[in-house]
């Protein structure tokens, strides 16, 4: 009896689920059409802001297009056999990695400095926050114009503070030793708040108990520095390096408003270049070309510096 009385709720069971099928579906499908309508104004903004022109940019890689319209025809891989045959390219490729490789180092140790300083709980905090995070507000001409005038051989503040020092004026814009240092100097300063800003609250977020704990078992204050913060403050690190790395291969505004990529083109970044082939030499499908040889070194870069993240993670 109790068997039958089983099969007879499983059936009813059956039944009743066979009767609430269509409803569901028609719910679900419902819901699916609320979902795009929700949806489909930034699938609109997505495909008409970027992926139309990653492809329509691809599309003109391959022709002959230029600024005035003309010469639209099929060229195939011959822009991209030029740009590999580019010495100007692979200069600025090597200006803008230079540039990586000397911004990045300092926007990461002196951000870090900052927040421990700031960490310490020191008298007027709010002043050492808005002191380090202001610069990262200005706009990118108002950095340029001030720092050139900073950097001015005659009249800049730069000189005038190494001057007791023996040192002789410098045009540190136009001098092909100094430009490309006197550029990074002005990113540090522009750029470091946003980095700041990341370490502090991450300090922030480390257990007070942990350094308690350390301080119970006679741990200094540089023994908690290397074996409790800096350990604590890896992820936040790496995650500063990877956007610093981006941010930085794709420098542009304050080299171009600063030096214009001189002297003699020892500051011209990849970007400064892909503009002045498309907007300068009229050249739109060879600038296309460049702009997806640097996109493709970009995605290596990235692929390399997710790799080591996961090493490490692992």
């Amino acid at each position: 009896m109790s068997t039958e009385v089983a099969r007879g709720e499983v059936a009813l069971s059956k039944t009743a689920h066979a009767a609430e099928r269509p409803g569901s579906a028609a719910r679900r499908s419902r819901d699916n059409r609320a979902g795009l309508a929700f949806a489909a104004p930034f699938l609109a903004l997505f495909l008409a802001f970027l992926v139309w022109p990653i492809a329509h940019g691809v599309y003109l890689s391959f022709t002959g297009q230029t600024l005035t319209g003309a010469g639209g025809s099929w060229v195939g891989l011959s822009n991209y056999t030029e740009a590999f045959a580019d010495p100007v390219m692979w200069r600025s490729l090597a200006n803008t990695a230079l540039f990586t490789v000397m911004s990045t180092v300092p926007l990461v140790l002196v951000a870090l400095a900052m927040a421990l300083l700031v960490n310490l709980g020191i008298p007027g905090q709010w002043l050492w926050r808005l002191s380090f995070f202001m610069p990262f507000l200005l706009a990118s001409t108002v950095v340029a114009l001030f720092w050139t005038w900073m950097y001015n051989p005659q009249l800049g503040l730069v000189n005038w503070l190494l001057a007791p020092l023996g040192i002789d004026p410098v045009a540190w814009l136009q001098d092909e030793r100094w430009a490309m240092t006197a550029v990074v100097v002005t990113t540090l300063w522009w750029t470091v708040g946003f980095n700041f800003l990341l370490y502090l609250a991450a300090l922030q977020n480390i257990p007070e108990q942990q350094y308690e704990a350390a301080a119970i078992d006679g741990a200094g204050p540089w023994r908690q520095l290397f074996s409790i913060t800096i350990p604590q403050l890896g992820p936040t690190t790496v995650l500063i390096v990877i956007l610093q790395v981006i941010a930085s291969l794709k420098v542009f505004d304050q080299i171009y408003m600063m030096t214009n990529g001189g002297p003699n083109g020892v500051t011209r970044p990849v970007v400064q270049y892909i503009f002045e082939a498309g907007f300068t030499g009229y050249r739109f499908g060879y600038s296309a070309a460049i702009s997806y040889v640097f996109f493709a070194l970009i995605i290596v870069v990235s692929l390399v510096q997710l790799r080591i993240t996961a090493r490490r993670s692992a």
